[in-house]
């Protein structure tokens, strides 16, 4: 069966950095979500307004979509993907059973995050948008759970260590090939000054 890894947080969480990571080091496919959001909510996220879940839902099926995708396809994906609320992730776990979907969630507190937000640079969303983030989260209670404040590489040995833990290992349904808008992303976060 094909795997289907979400890391999980609010912005500024390192989702990106974690998430591609960890595909690496499985041979998994990767996928940002931000990839997936129509230009009409980016707009608004560019422009300080938080979004809907009116405005998430169409997005949050496109991401089951993908994930089902890439299970017909015998692939394994890691997506780097918000789901702040249990109603997001109990739709992306619509995917099963074709993938078995698992959550990696990555934590913080608030300062230490938004000191991260205010860091980057060319990123739509706004750090004043961080306290509505919060807001909106709900913690999940069967995510595997790493605290960001560590280290990259250490938080992202503590994310395998639990997937593990949960049987999710390198190889298996992987693709050891790139999602094919990955190349796209590249070039996009390089002109945003993204890792």
């Amino acid at each position: 069966m094909a795997e289907a890894i979400v890391v999980m947080g609010v912005s500024g969480s390192g989702k990106t950095t974690i998430g591609k990571r960890i595909a690496s080091r499985l041979g998994f496919a990767y996928a940002d979500a931000d990839a997936y959001h129509p230009d009409a909510n980016i707009a608004k996220m560019a422009a300080g307004v938080p979004l809907t879940d009116e405005d998430r839902q169409p997005w949050l099926e496109r991401l089951r979509q993908l994930i089902e995708e890439h299970a017909a396809e015998g692939r394994s994906l890691v997506l780097s993907c918000s789901a702040l609320k249990e109603r997001y992730r109990q739709l992306l776990r619509g995917a099963e059973p074709e993938a078995r979907v698992s959550f990696v969630y990555l934590h913080g507190d608030f300062d230490t995050l938004l000191r991260r937000m205010r860091r980057r640079k060319g990123h739509y969303m706004k750090a004043s948008m961080l306290r509505s983030q919060f807001r909106d989260l709900e913690e999940p209670e069967d995510a595997v759970s790493v605290d960001v404040r560590s280290s990259v590489p250490a938080s992202v040995r503590q994310a395998l260590a639990g997937l593990a833990q949960r049987g999710v290992r390198a190889g298996g349904a992987a693709a050891t090939s790139e999602a094919p808008h990955d190349a796209k992303e590249r070039e996009t976060h390089r002109k945003e000054g993204k890792p």
